[in-house]
């Protein structure tokens, strides 16, 4: 396994080779631009004659000379708190609030201190100004919703460079600039890091970028100062409501990223997740196309809509055909306004994909004039298994093994589960295996939402035939507590399984590498072992101790253990089925 980055190793792979210090008189008007009030203190009288910075650092384990240390109240302690170590390192100023100016100490004189109201809303606009991106950089596109992020921006990338963009990409796996690689702590990073992103992304050449945009990066004002030529959504289903406490406003958090003065047009899925609540049968996908401050196309999945969606009229673009081609689709996406039709396919099984598809091709539409279309179309118009929706995603429905098949997903809220254990029924459905059992293993996080854990257990009972329930990240939580909650879901659907005639396998196993060894020990051939919850992940934070798991190495040392051969990928990573 690889170590993980440090702050400052991930901070510095995240900056361009070099910045400009930029003048403290050409900050302060950016910010005062941004409509940010700045006071100046630490310096007796105008600006500091001193060089401006030339980077930024939210972290003070990062700084670097020549840095502004943003010194940000968190929930335990100040950061500026930190500022006499970070100005000692190097620092060049401080930007806080009025308390963190108090909580600074004695700086040396001259340090320049800029206090702000709100340290979050100033951190965006300086960074953008420190990092010279406003006006310039790549073009970005943007995905936030529940499920299909990551894979959408595969699939946005792989459709650029095959027109023959050169891309960047930010989200849960890794962080891409062309050719550089860099792994990923945060699915959105911190607007620090962001921006100095973007400027490395015009160092090496990038010309578009796509970025996962979770509700934390909204709410935690992560991508201020950026902007996005077209940001989709994919759906809404719970999840992440320990941070937002209610689905109106998990909802509110991912609607702020449709504000005209972040994102220059949307692409909204109107069959994006259920039917809201109190809403007249409105979906959230609707409702987010009604809530969308800045220009929007909408898209219909037609026949492709998950579990049986009705699907919906008066879209912008819709699926109009679906065709099941071996374990992929073809489908053909209609433009209502031009009435254009362009036929597009994905190699990998799933009504989801389809919908990871469409959308990823319909944002790359809406932000080229239409005399590009005819060339996107011919770059998706391949057979089914080719082309740039054939690319495949780690940990998302990866297979490792065959007969019996083993898979291991990201699935970790109620609808990532839903999605991933139909498509293990579809598939084997599809091969014509009738005997075969979904064996499933997975656990639920510690100090997240509660709430889901019962749930997923029911939703476990109700799709699989034998459930193991382990551990994830614990995080600061007892292991076992949190398998009881997940275990009182299962149990309960399990009984009523049961009093219609189906009977379903219980067990709890820890740790980890226990419960995947014991699921291999059940299967048969016709099986299919499912890993949920971890995915590409290398690392259970188990009370605060990091402990080396990697699920696809654990379930391809189990099939080998248990004289179960391999997937036939030779190189080692797993076939891709599915995608989420």
């Amino acid at each position: 396994m690889t170590s993980p980055l440090t702050p400052a190793e991930q901070d510095a792979a995240f900056r361009p080779d070099h910045t400009d210090p930029l003048d403290w008189s050409d900050l302060i008007e950016a910010l005062h631009r941004s409509g940010l009030p700045v006071e100046l203190s630490g310096v007796e009288s105008g600006l500091p004659g001193q060089p401006g910075p030339a980077g930024i650092s939210m972290d003070s384990r990062a700084v670097r000379t020549g840095d502004l240390y943003v010194g940000v109240p968190g929930a335990n302690r100040h950061g500026a708190e930190f500022a006499a170590a970070v100005v000692a390192a190097g620092a060049a100023g401080l930007l806080t609030d009025r308390e963190g100016a108090a909580l600074a100490g004695d700086l040396p004189t001259g340090t320049p201190v800029l206090v702000v109201r709100n340290v979050r809303d100033a951190v965006g606009p300086a960074a953008a100004a420190i990092y010279r991106n406003a006006g310039a950089g790549p073009r970005m596109y943007g995905i936030t919703g529940t499920n299909g992020k990551t894979t959408t921006t595969y699939f946005l990338t792989s459709l650029l460079e095959a027109w023959g963009e050169t891309t960047g990409l930010i989200g849960t796996i890794e962080i891409r600039a062309g050719r550089r690689s860099v792994p990923s702590t945060l699915t959105t990073p911190e607007s620090t890091q962001l921006h100095a992103l973007m400027a490395m992304m015009r160092q090496e050449q990038v010309s578009s970028v796509a970025m996962e945009v979770s509700s934390h990066a909204i709410s935690y004002r992560r991508v201020a100062g950026l902007h996005f030529a077209v940001a989709g959504f994919t759906n809404l289903t719970q999840d992440h409501l320990d941070l937002h406490g209610s689905m109106e406003e998990y909802f509110a958090a991912k609607a702020g990223l449709f504000d005209a003065r972040r994102t220059g047009r949307a692409v909204i899925t109107l069959d994006g997740g259920p039917d809201a609540p109190d809403h007249d049968g409105a979906t959230w996908g609707t409702r987010m196309a009604d809530a969308a401050g800045c220009p929007t196309a909408t898209l219909s999945l037609g026949p492709a809509a998950d579990h049986g969606g009705t699907p919906l009229t008066g879209a912008d673009w819709t699926i109009t055909s679906l065709e099941a081609i071996g374990l992929g689709y073809r489908f053909t996406l209609l433009h209502a306004a031009s009435g254009r039709s362009v036929v597009a396919s994905t190699g990998l099984p799933g009504r989801f994909n389809v919908a990871n598809a469409a959308l990823a091709a319909v944002m790359v539409f809406e932000s080229l004039p239409g005399v590009e279309w005819d060339a996107v179309a011919r770059v998706l118009d391949v057979p089914v298994g080719q082309g740039p929706f054939a690319t495949a995603v780690p940990g998302r429905m990866e297979v490792v093994g065959q007969s019996p098949d083993g898979i291991v997903d990201f699935a970790h809220n109620p609808d990532g589960m839903v999605r991933a254990l139909e498509s293990v029924r579809d598939a084997r459905q599809a091969a014509g295996n009738t005997s075969g059992r979904t064996i499933l293993v997975f656990g639920a996080t510690g100090d997240r939402d509660r709430a889901k854990r019962p749930v997923m257990g029911r939703i476990a009972a109700e799709w699989a035939d034998v459930v193991i329930v382990t551990d994830d990240d614990a995080h600061t939580e007892e292991p076992a507590g949190i398998r009881s909650e997940v275990l009182t879901g299962v149990r309960e659907a399990a009984r009523q399984a049961a009093g219609t005639g189906r009977h379903v396998e219980v067990h709890e196993a820890a740790p980890r590498q226990d419960a995947i060894d014991l699921a291999v020990s059940l299967a048969t051939p016709a099986d299919t072992v499912l890993l949920a919850g971890r995915g590409h992940e290398t690392v259970q934070d188990m009370d605060g101790v990091d402990v080396a798991l990697d699920d696809r190495m654990e379930l391809r040392a189990a099939l080998a253990r248990h004289g179960f051969g391999p997937s036939s990928d030779s190189h080692g990573r797993g076939r891709k089925v599915d995608g989420s």
